[in-house]
């Protein structure tokens, strides 16, 4: 029997996080007896999904993390690799910082090499900084540019990504759009569980990070809550930024009325129990909570950095971060409920079912080789 095609996606750590899922995503769906994946991880560590990639037949390989300061050690650590690793005809690059060096070693042993862009990040430390610099000579490396959205592959990869000589593709955040088709049942059995059934409950899906912006979360959410007493506020998720969000949940004496889920494995569950999704955002890729809440039929609040491709569904209202969350409160109040629909069609419609996208990454894979 013919051996699947096996592609090595590098990544730091396969926990949860949003380009990590979008992976498993695709992984679950590819058809594996023609591709298979595996990761070279930049971590010593048990991660989240690594139990899941071995059942599905994949491999994790552990690479020394790239920190700037060790450039040559780096380029030496995945020469050994693909010295002694013949398995691998394509590698499909998912962090920027020693990309430049990993598809450079690779494309010298004949590898296909792809950087993926999953954010449309700003700079905003010196970590950031030291990023920016160490990533850029990428543009020069990789054959091939994918990208969540137009505006995440251009903030990485700058103007070549437009270039028409530039092999690049735009790979949506897809979602396995069924589960999220909106369930009554669903909804209060879990509202009922967090004592939500007669609250009005606005809710959140996201690491805990800068980019998140909780803490403006937060503040929409306390002016809410002063007009509307019964009213919930949950937050699915988790990251290094809890303590913080906690001190000031407390501080705002709000204790009760926030719900910290940590990570799940039911997020799709959780939009069921949501009547509001407000995503207020520093800057994104393209995220797939903002998806996945449109396919569960929310009427959703997000940034206006966020870029408009999210927008597929007329429950979106895009809002400035700059204006202060009063503008925000304001128009969550005046929004009419209304009913929660079927949205699957819509969302394979607009391109975001990942059975689709896995089938067309499977024939590209196949297409390189």
């Amino acid at each position: 029997m013919k051996e699947p095609i096996r592609v090595l996606h590098v990544i730091g750590a396969m926990n949860h996080g949003g380009a990590e899922t979008i992976i498993m995503n695709l992984y679950r769906e590819v058809d594996r007896s023609k591709i298979q994946f595996d990761f070279a991880v930049h971590t010593l560590e048990k991660s989240a999904f690594d139990d899941e990639i071995t059942s599905l037949g994949g491999v994790i390989y552990r690479i020394p993390k790239f920190n700037g300061k060790n450039p040559i050690q780096y380029f030496r650590a995945w020469s050994r690799f693909w010295t002694n690793n013949k398995n691998h005809r394509i590698v499909h690059g998912h962090i920027g910082g020693g990309a430049a060096i990993y598809l450079y070693v690779a494309k010298k042993f004949g590898i296909y090499t792809i950087a993926h862009s999953h954010s449309a990040g700003t700079i905003h430390n010196f970590h950031d900084i030291i990023w920016k610099i160490f990533s850029f000579p990428t543009r020069y490396v990789a054959e091939c540019f994918f990208a969540c959205s137009n505006l995440a592959g251009v903030k990485r990869f700058g103007k070549k990504f437009n270039n028409k000589k530039t092999t690049k593709y735009i790979l949506p955040n897809a979602i396995k759009s069924e589960k999220y088709v909106f369930s009554n049942k669903i909804r209060h059995k879990l509202r009922n569980k967090h004592n939500l059934e007669d609250y009005l409950v606005y809710g959140h899906v996201g690491r805990f990070t800068h980019a998140k912006n909780h803490m403006f979360l937060i503040d929409i959410f306390y002016q809410l809550h002063k007009i509307n007493p019964s009213s919930k506020l949950i937050l699915v998720g988790d990251g290094e930024l809890r303590g913080k969000i906690e001190n000031k949940v407390n501080e705002l004496g709000l204790n009760n009325e926030v719900i910290i889920t940590g990570f799940v494995d039911n997020v799709h569950d959780y939009l069921q129990a949501f009547d509001f999704f407000i995503f207020p955002s520093i800057y994104e890729g393209l995220p797939t909570s903002v998806i996945e809440a449109q396919a569960s039929g929310l009427p959703c609040f997000v940034s206006n950095t966020i870029t408009s491709e999210v927008v597929i569904s007329k429950k979106v209202k895009q809002l400035s971060i700059k204006i202060g969350p009063q503008i925000w409160v304001e128009t969550i109040r005046n929004y009419n409920l209304g009913t929660r629909g079927n949205m699957q069609g819509t969302i394979e419609k607009a391109g975001y079912d990942v059975k689709a996208i896995a089938k067309w990454l499977e024939n590209f894979y196949v297409s390189k080789v």
